[in-house]
Parts: C-alpha cells; structure tokens; sequence
C-alpha cells in the first residue's frame, strides 16, 4: 500500500499543475502544496453580499462596493463621440435584470477577456449614466464559471445555499496559465483532497485547548472553501494566531538570549558629569525624564546589556536622558556612538550634545560622509585611541575602517530607519554594549508588540511645565492674506516664525527651486520689511549653521524652510509654524514639523494650508477614485492634527491610514510580512500568542518535550534564519 502524498509534496502532484503552472507559481513564491495551501483568499464573495441587479438603485450611495453575479449577456466596443476614444461595453445579466460595465482603459484587452454566457461576479460603486440608467465603471471581477464547463460546481446554485466563494490575487503571468482566481480555486480544491490528512499539526494541544483554535488541517479546509461564516472566523483566528505566535516567539528567544546568554558591562551608576550636567541646566527634569533616567540606570547596573526603547513625544526631552545615560557610561571609562538616519540630523543631534556639554571635559565628534580627509583622519584616530568619548554620526558609524577603543553604549534615534544588519554591525564594533533605541514616533502597543516585542520600554508622557499647548489651524490657499497679517502682527510683538514647503525624494530639485522661488517672493514682496533666511538640505553645513545661528540669535525673523528642520532644531521664541501644501505631507511629518514650535513660554500656533486642488493636477494617471482616496486620506490627516496634539492618537491614525511597512518608511525595518494577521485590527490576539510564546520558552526553552517535537521542527526549517537575524536586530 502505497504512503499518502505529503503536504511538502513538489506542486507537480497536485491535479491541475502542470510544468508551466508549476513554474509560474514558484516565481511567486509557492514551491510546495504546503505552500499552495497557505496562499489565502483575499477576499470571499458570500450570498449576504450580493445584490440582485434589479435592486442596484438602492445601492448607489453605498459606502462600499457593490457585488451583483450575472451571465456575460452582450459585448459590445464603441468609440466615443465626446473623447473619439474607444469604449468597452459589458452586459450581464440575472433573472432579475441586466447591468452593464464600462471599460476606459485597457479595452483590447477587455474585448477579448470573456466568454459569452461564462458567469462573473462584478463589484464596484453604481452610477449613473447619461439616460439615468445604473451602470458599473471599470469595475472588478470574478470569474465563476465558463460557459461550457461541467466540472466546476455551479456557482449560481450553491449561492442560493449560503455558499461562500474564496478569491485570489492573480497576475498577467498567472493568468496567462490558467490561474486566475477561477484557476486557483480549482487547484487549491484538487490540493485539499489529495493532500489534506497529510498536514501535520504543529501547535501542542495544550496551546490549542487553552486558546480555542482550530486543528491545522481544519482552519486550511476551512479558510478556502468555508462552510459558513462561524467557520471562516474560526479558520482565521488559528491561521492568524501560528503567523504571530512565531514571531513572539523569535522575540522570546532573542530576549532570552540577550537576557542569559550575553554578558554586558556592568557600569556604577555614580556619575559627577551626569551630576554637574543636571545642576547645570537651566530647566529641572520632568517627573516623567527622572522615571526613565532610573528605569536606564537600572538597566546599567546589570551584567546582561541593556537593550532598552525610549519613547518621547516632540518636545518631550528624550535627548537630555539618553545624554545623563552617556555620561555615566563615559565617566565609567567607556565611549559613546550615537547613530542617527541622516546627515542633517546628524549634524543638530551634535551640536545639541556640543552644546550641553561646552564645559564639561566630555570631548564629541561628529562622523558623516564628506568629510575633508584630513578632518576624518584626525576623527579616526579619536575614535580608536579613546579621546572621543561621544561619536555622532550615521551609517559612516559602522564603515569598516570605523575602530572603536573602547565601545560600552549605543544610541540609535529612529531604529526603523536602520537595517537589522546595520544595527547589528554597530553593535559588534563593541563588546556587547547597552543599546538605548530613541524615538520621537509615538507606537501604538500592539505595534510595539510586535516591531520592539524583544525591548523593554520607557515612554516619556509628560512635558514639560513652562509649555503651552499649540493652537493649529487649517486654512487654504485663499486665506493666505489673513494668515500672513497674523504673521506681522507676531512679529512685531518679537515673535519668530517658520514657513516650511514641501519636499519629496522624486522631486527634489523641482521642489527646492519652488521653495527658492516662494522665499523670494516673500522676502521682495510680501514681508519686505523684515529679515528672512533661507534653509534646505543642499547647502553646505557652514551655509546652514550660519543660518540657524541668525535666526536663534533673532536677527532672522521668518526662516523659510524645506522639511530640513523637521528634527532637532530647538528655538523657544520661534512661535508660529506655517506649513505651506499640507497635503502633501505625512501625518508624523506634520506632527514633527508641529513640534518645533511651543518650545517656548510664549503661546505658539500651527498653521497648515492646504491645497486639495494639488491631486488633481498631480494625479492624472490614477482612477478617479484613487484620486479621491488620497483626497480623503490627506483629509484625514490634517483634521487628525486639527482635532489633537497626542503623539500616541496621530500615531494611530497614521498607522491606519498608511499600513505599518509604510507607517516605518523602510520595508527592512523587520515588520513581519504577515500572510493573514493584521497588527491594526488583532491587537487581543498578539497579546494571547506573545503571552503563550513566552511562557513555552520559559517553561520548555529548548523544546525537548515529546509535544513540542513538530512545533520545534516547524521553527527550525522556517524561521532559521530569521531568528539568527532576529538575534543580532
């Protein structure tokens, strides 16, 4: 008697997959049926959401698509008289009427997509047409069935007895073969039969009765072809669990190994330059700064390194503590590296710690790239013999040639910026060093539940007392009069002020030639009475200091700025912040660029004008509705930072809006690429897997016990070699 296939079976054993299929589905990742069974439907088509033709005039205010199913009827190509362009026509048809679908875009490929009778299912928001008939525009779809097929199940049928349809992501290669969301639901069906009973579980049951989840076997059966909706939310609550129930635990193992495997410096928290630093300040310390000064000190004391996340709001002070922390690391015999993401604020972070420490015996060097060979020579050698105690710089920190004498603390501001192997390289410039993670991006916990699971956190919530709150206001292009008389009126009252243009990667250089130009205008015309400066990312640091010296010395009035002054720059009598296209700026842009105002006794205001007009003209490759998302979303966005001044709520919104890949700016900042799981909307799952995967680890942490045979398999031959990155990250 011949074994059964098993789910680690090539792709050529299942019914349907052919060579060509095969090698499609290889360039998108799927090597394996065990790998096929875990390609998810995005979607599902279910009986409560579909709408019989005849009642899509109920629906045309929907605020979501619509989803009607109908027999391709007539098809019909026609050029328009309005545009001369050509125009796909698509009828369909049930028993209770007909609707057609009108293509713009792509229509000799439309022409020859469908089959006549094959049976679709067409999703997208009514309309109207010129004769006040409801039509679809460029809407998306499903096919259900061919015309002539007999083998696959008659979709129209089983919709009338509760049926729920999965449908899948395809592309033009995938098409091309067969596998469109049609031919997927073909083959995964063939791979379920045939390879089902061979899945082998790889939760102990003790997980799975403890935290009500469905066999492996049974939530893939069951995340496919669902029998009913109870089931597909059983199916994915187990399959959303095992994606975060592994990353808790590469956490688990990386805090445990940082924890009790690496030995750290064990530092004496007694500092007399922390000390005199602290007497000498011309502010005392928050509550809230004292709290993690402690929480750091803490830290410092053990002999495992400290691998600790400091989160601050703008203007919270986060950067005072992590000095107090260097200080004592310095006075302990150990030198500092504080690594930043960019030159720019590089360059502030330095000559904030420069300034503190002007007379403190505490020698800072900055290192970024374009330095003068002699200048980075002499710093070098200052990094290698000892004499630089504090290092400021960015990725240069971790060039080769870069030799620590005797590396014990590390800084990191905006961990998400940096790759893990950058990070990790850092790090091994030492001997297992403290490592102290900064961040002016406020996280919601279940997100830092899963990017920093492994930190421990310290969160700066309180501000400091002399600081009112700032007023932000949105206005448009058209109260630009009223807002400018309002910056007179502050002025002359010796108020300062920045104006800040946007500044985008792909355009930079257009986007700076407005600014020059704006600056222009503005110091000719609109505020000629008054000194103004001008600040962007390309001028020399010399061209920049000078600059920021004018104006914090108030011989500058109004700074126009690009987004260059987004971080560091601390000026308490600059008072008004004017943001000038809003819209085009990111919800923590806004936010950050906010906090560079009300630094300050005085009252500060946010000023944000916004131009909705901009997607327009900027966006005329993107469906009408893509146009008007962005519209909405830009909306959001500055109604968000109208609405609140928490970093913790705008964070929030941001995260929704943007995703989390996006929401870090970089995708190699180790978000886990989640098949199922959503970090927005699983917040009390997270929570139960992390919760189960530290508690397996210290209870089991070699998983030697006979129930944890196939789970520690699973782990080995998947997240290897994630976990040896997760390990040094």
């Amino acid at each position: 008697m011949s074994n059964p296939p098993q789910a680690g079976s090539p792709l050529q054993y299942v019914k349907g997959i052919g060579p060509k299929r095969a090698a499609a589905l290889e360039q998108i990742g799927i090597h394996s049926v065990q790998e096929l069974l875990h390609y998810f439907p995005f979607d599902y088509l279910d009986r409560s959401s579909i709408v019989k033709i005849h009642d899509l005039r109920k629906h045309v205010d929907a605020e979501k698509p619509v989803t009607v199913i109908g027999e391709v009827f007539r098809q019909e190509l026609r050029r328009s008289r309005r545009s001369n362009r050509l125009v796909f026509f698509l009828t369909l048809k049930d028993e209770t009427g007909s609707v057609t679908c009108v293509f713009f875009q792509g229509v000799q490929w439309y022409k020859n997509a469908f089959e006549q009778g094959e049976l679709l299912a067409v999703s997208a928001y009514p309309d109207f047409d010129k004769l006040g008939r409801i039509q679809f525009t460029h809407p998306e779809f499903d096919r259900l069935k061919g015309a002539e097929e007999e083998d696959e199940p008659d979709w129209g049928k089983l919709f009338n007895t509760g049926a729920i349809i999965p449908k899948y992501s395809s592309s033009a290669d995938l098409t091309n073969v067969g596998l469109d969301s049609r031919g997927f639901r073909r083959v995964i069906r063939n791979a379920l039969k045939s390879h089902l009973n061979s899945v082998e579980e790889i939760l102990p049951e003790e997980i799975r009765s403890r935290c009500g989840l469905l066999p492996l076997g049974a939530a893939l059966d069951q995340i496919h072809f669902p029998l009913h909706g109870e089931n597909l939310a059983a199916a994915r609550k187990r399959l959303k669990f095992d994606e975060l129930f592994f990353l808790q635990l590469m956490l688990a193992y990386r805090k445990r190994r940082i924890g009790q495997e690496q030995k750290g410096i064990t530092y004496s928290i007694e500092s007399s330059l922390a000390r005199t630093l602290v007497e000498r300040l011309p502010f005392d310390l928050t509550k809230a700064q004292r709290r993690v000064v402690n929480e750091i000190a803490g830290d410092m004391k053990l002999s495992k390194p400290m691998n600790r996340l400091l989160q601050g709001d703008v203007g919270s002070g986060k950067t005072i503590v992590a000095l107090l922390a260097m200080l004592v690391a310095i006075d302990n015999g150990y030198q500092v590296a504080f690594m930043a993401p960019t030159e720019i604020l590089a360059e502030q972070h330095f000559r904030t710690l420069d300034g503190y420490l002007k007379d403190l015996p505490v020698t800072v060097r900055l290192l970024i790239g374009g330095q003068k060979k002699k200048l980075r020579e002499d710093i070098l050698g200052d990094i290698h013999n000892g004499r630089a105690n504090i290092v400021v710089g960015t990725h240069a920190l971790i060039e080769e040639n870069v030799t620590f004498g005797k590396l014990g603390f590390v800084v990191i501001d905006e961990q998400h910026r940096f790759g893990v192997l950058q990070r990790a390289t850092l790090r091994e410039k030492g001997f297992n060093p403290d490592v102290l993670v900064m961040t002016a991006t406020p996280i919601p916990r279940t997100l830092s539940l899963t990017v920093y699971g492994d930190l421990d956190v310290s969160v700066i919530d309180e501000m400091p007392a002399n600081r009112k709150p700032i007023k932000t206001g949105l206005r448009t292009e058209a109260d630009k009069g009223k807002v400018y008389q309002f910056v007179r009126e502050e002025v002359a009252r010796g108020r300062q002020v920045y104006i800040v243009f946007p500044l985008i990667d792909e355009s930079e250089k257009v986007d700076l030639k407005a600014a020059t130009v704006e600056f222009e205008q503005l110091r000719s015309s609109t505020f000629p009475e008054y000194q103004l400066g001008l600040l962007h990312g390309r001028m020399k640091s010399e061209e920049k200091d000078e600059i920021m010296a004018r104006f914090k010395a108030g011989e500058i009035q109004i700074l126009v700025s690009t987004t260059v002054i987004e971080v560091g720059i601390d000026v308490p009598n600059a008072a008004i912040m004017i943001i000038e296209n809003a819209e085009r700026f990111g919800l923590s842009q806004l936010h950050q660029l906010r906090g560079r105002v009300g630094r300050g006794a005085d009252q500060s205001y946010c000023i944000l004008i916004a131009n909705y007009g901009w997607f327009d003209e900027h966006h005329k490759g993107l469906e009408s509705g893509e146009v008007k998302k962005e519209k909405l979303n830009a909306r959001t966005r500055l109604e968000t930072m109208v609405q609140t001044a928490d970093g913790f709520k705008i964070a929030e919104v941001d995260l929704r809006l943007r995703g989390p890949g996006e929401f870090f700016g970089v995708r190699q900042s180790g978000i886990p690429e989640f098949r199922i799981a959503n970090i927005l909307e699983d917040g009390e799952l997270i929570v139960l897997a992390r919760t189960e995967a530290f508690h397996l680890v210290d209870g089991d942490p070699q998983l030697r016990s006979v129930a944890h045979q196939s789970l520690r398999r699973h782990f080995e031959q998947r997240y290897k070699d994630a976990f040896a990155l997760g390990s040094v990250g």
